[in-house]
């Protein structure tokens, strides 16, 4: 019975590519937990939190900035002959990386002129570290979306696996060596994502599509389908991802970055949640432009069975796991954790919902659906983090997964009526 299952899962495309995209993520999160808990335990929490307040702030930045290109390749990979496949990579890493650099310098003059706390932004070694893990976070997450067009998921397991090793070597090193600073936190989590995009980048791309060869001429021919995507597929990201993106930015902003520390270990594992229906969302949206079928309902299965359990593990010990870094932690963001955890079920709603209706190319409502999330929630977020401190973020954020997920079930129930586009 067990082996039939099994069988049944790696013939089946979407759930062993979400399986293996959900991998990624578990993994990626068991290690990233001793990453973390390494540096909470020996280093100073307010330098931890300066830390994570500059990591924070690029991947904002990076999210901002990327172009949209990951979207860009899933839907123009397959099928690609090796020369325009080359081009295409090329292209979308050259001008998203180069866009991150230019965003993230001008985010080191403007950011600590907005919100003082961000005052580490304006010394050199602080502006230079900011653009690096922000060029760093485009370059692998745009390599991640390459294998996601292939529905290659054990490649960036594998790459994945290393990335977050890597960090936990380089931070043991550079801690080894004496530096106990903020400063050695963001080195060590920044080098090893620098490495091994470039090792993807030299040897990785040649295993996943044999003949392809990266080069910086003609990607002139690029710039319109970029343009196509940073009004199309970038905006949806962008108003996806980037409120998950800007939270801890808005807390280092309103509270500091001790108590950025303290919500970004509780954002942190209850992050395994929601990488769960945006891993499942792709791999739904990557078996629609290879021209598979691929059902919501079945996708909206794969969720479920891969968010039940770990979520009610997060709402029954929560605090105990949190522990694990220090008991300021847990009692600090013990309930926001389960605030969080609440929050997963409404957000894997909507992120199905808009990767079904971005098949079907209806950008303009995925875009509304996901700037109602983002306003609701960055506007709370903002409002209720003077008066209910780091919590307020938790119950922003539910409210915004919140108010998507019921309008995503207005939308469906609008559509079905009219018999446009009824969601199967």
């Amino acid at each position: 019975m067990l082996i039939t299952t099994s069988r049944r899962v790696m013939n089946d495309s979407l759930a062993r590519n979400s399986l293996l995209i959900m991998a990624t993520t578990v993994v990626n999160g068991g290690l990233g937990y001793l990453y973390w808990m390494l540096a909470a335990r020996t280093v100073a929490q307010p330098q931890v939190g300066t830390a994570t307040a500059l990591i924070s702030a690029a991947t904002a930045l990076s999210m901002i900035a990327n172009l949209g290109a990951g979207h860009m390749f899933i839907q123009r990979l397959p099928g690609a002959a090796p020369d325009l496949w080359s081009r295409i990579v090329g292209g979308g890493l050259f001008y998203g990386c180069a866009a991150t650099a230019a965003a993230a310098a001008a985010g080191a003059v403007l950011v600590p002129m907005a919100a003082a706390n961000f005052g580490f932004l304006e010394r050199p070694d602080g502006a230079a570290a900011l653009i690096c893990a922000a060029t760093a976070i485009t370059a692998t997450t745009l390599l991640d979306n390459v294998y996601v067009a292939h529905r290659a998921g054990h490649g960036m397991f594998v790459r994945n696996v290393g990335l977050a090793a890597g960090k936990i070597l380089a931070l043991v090193a550079i801690l080894a060596a004496g530096a106990h600073s903020a400063g050695a936190v963001v080195l060590s989590w920044t080098l090893p994502t620098l490495l091994v995009s470039a090792v993807t980048i030299g040897a990785g791309l040649g295993r996943l599509r044999p003949g392809v060869r990266l080069r910086l001429t003609g990607l002139g021919a690029e710039l319109p389908h970029l343009r196509v995507a940073l009004t199309g597929h970038h905006l949806i990201n962008l108003t996806q991802a980037g409120p998950a993106a800007l939270l801890p930015v808005l807390v280092t902003a309103r509270l500091g970055p001790g108590a950025n520390a303290h919500f970004y270990l509780a954002w942190m594992t209850a992050s395994m949640l929601f990488m769960v229906s945006p891993a499942v969302a792709s791999a739904l949206y990557a078996e629609r432009t290879n021209a598979a079928r691929a059902g919501l309902r079945r996708a909206a299965l794969v969720v479920l069975s891969m968010v039940g359990v770990p979520a009610a593990l997060l709402l029954a010990a929560g605090d105990r796991i949190l522990t694990m870094f220090s008991a300021g932690y847990a009692a600090e963001g013990g309930q926001l954790l389960q605030i969080l955890v609440l929050a997963a079920i409404p957000d894997a709603i909507t992120n199905l919902a808009v990767a079904h209706w971005r098949s079907r190319g209806e950008f303009q409502l995925c875009r509304r659906l996901n700037l109602a999330r983002a306003v609701t929630c960055l506007g709370l977020t903002w409002l209720l983090l003077p008066g209910a401190g780091v919590t307020g973020a938790g119950i922003a954020w539910l409210a915004g997964q919140a108010v998507a997920a019921l309008l995503v079930g207005a939308v469906a129930l609008s559509l079905t009526a009219g018999e446009k586009a009824p969601m199967t």
